[in-house]
C-alpha cells in the first residue's frame, strides 16, 4: 500500500482531536464536582452560621430555639460537620476527584482556554458555525499563563490555610459528641472560612467564564458576611452564601411567629 502524508496528517489531527475532547469531558466532570463540594460546603456553613446569627438578633428566634435546645444543638453542630467534611473532600489529595486534580489538568492544559477550543464547544454538533461565532471569538479573551499564576497562588494559600486549621478536624467522628473535637472546632476563624469559602466560589466562577464564555479568569471578589447578606441583599443573583442565609433567616423567623416590629433585628 502506498504511503500517504496527507493521510497520516489527517490521522494525527484526528487523534489530537480525540484527546482535546477526553480533555474537556475531564475538565468539566472535575469543575461540576468542584462546584457540588463548594456549594454544598457554603450551604452547610452558612445555615450554621444563620442560625446563631437570627439567634442573636432575633429575641423570638431565640426564644424559639431554647424550646428545644438539644434538637438545635445537634442540628447545628451537624452543620458544622458537614461542611468541615465537605471541605476535606476539596482539599484532600488521595481521591479521584478534588480541587488538586482540577488544578492539574488546567496548568496541564492550557489549550482548552484557547479561542479555538471556545470554537469547538460552541460550534457543538453544528456542520456550519452560527452567523454570531466570529464576532463572539473576536471578543473572546484567550488567557496566557500569567493569568493563572494569581490562581495558583491564591490556591496554595487557601490549602495551606486548611492544612493547618482544619484538616485535623476530619479524623473525628460524632464531633457533636467529642469534647476533644469541640475544642479543636472552638479555635476555627468564623471570619477565615467566610474568606475560604467565598474564594472557592470565586474559583469556580472564574474557571467556568475563562472555559465556557472566553471571558479572562478573574476572582472576583464576594459577599461573606452573614449579616451584611441578610440586612441588605443583594439585588443581582445571589450567591449560595447568600441564598442560604436568606432561606434560614426567613424559615427561623416565620417559625418564631416574629411580626411587625418584632421581625426587626434588635441591634
Amino acid at each position: 500500500m502506498p504511503f500517504d502524508p496527507k493521510a497520516k496528517i489527517s490521522a494525527s489531527r484526528e487523534r489530537r482531536k480525540d484527546l482535546q475532547i477526553v480533555t474537556d469531558v475531564n475538565f468539566e466532570r472535575e469543575l461540576e464536582v468542584f462546584r457540588q463540594e463548594s456549594e454544598g460546603a457554603a450551604q452547610f456553613f452558612y445555615a450554621y452560621l444563620a442560625i446563631h446569627a437570627a439567634a442573636a438578633d432575633y429575641p423570638d428566634v431565640l426564644d424559639l430555639l431554647n424550646r428545644a435546645p438539644m434538637f438545635w444543638t445537634t442540628c447545628a453542630g451537624s452543620l458544622q460537620t458537614a461542611s468541615i467534611i465537605a471541605l476535606t473532600r476539596i482539599f484532600e489529595t488521595n481521591t479521584p476527584h478534588n480541587l488538586g486534580v482540577l488544578i492539574r489538568i488546567v496548568r496541564e492544559n492550557p489549550a482548552i482556554f484557547s479561542r479555538e477550543a471556545l470554537r469547538r464547544r460552541k460550534q457543538g454538533t453544528y456542520l456550519h458555525p452560527p452567523e454570531w461565532l466570529d464576532k463572539f471569538l473576536r471578543d473572546a479573551y484567550e488567557p496566557k499563563m500569567k493569568d493563572f499564576r494569581h490562581i495558583y497562588a491564591r490556591v496554595r494559600k487557601c490549602r495551606k490555610i486548611y492544612e493547618r486549621n482544619y484538616e485535623q478536624l476530619r479524623h473525628h467522628k460524632g464531633v457533636s459528641e467529642s469534647t476533644e473535637a469541640a475544642a479543636l472546632f472552638a479555635k476555627t476563624n468564623t471570619r477565615e472560612l467566610e474568606r475560604l469559602f467565598a474564594f472557592l466560589g470565586s474559583l469556580h466562577g472564574a474557571l467556568w467564564q475563562a472555559y465556557f464564555n472566553g471571558r479572562k479568569p478573574v476572582l472576583r471578589p464576594s459577599r461573606y458576611s452573614v449579616r451584611r447578606m441578610r440586612d441588605f441583599p443583594s439585588p443581582e443573583r445571589v450567591s449560595v452564601q447568600e441564598h442560604m442565609t436568606r432561606e434560614a433567616t426567613r424559615v427561623l423567623v416565620s417559625a418564631s411567629n416574629a411580626k411587625n416590629n418584632k421581625n426587626k433585628p434588635k441591634r
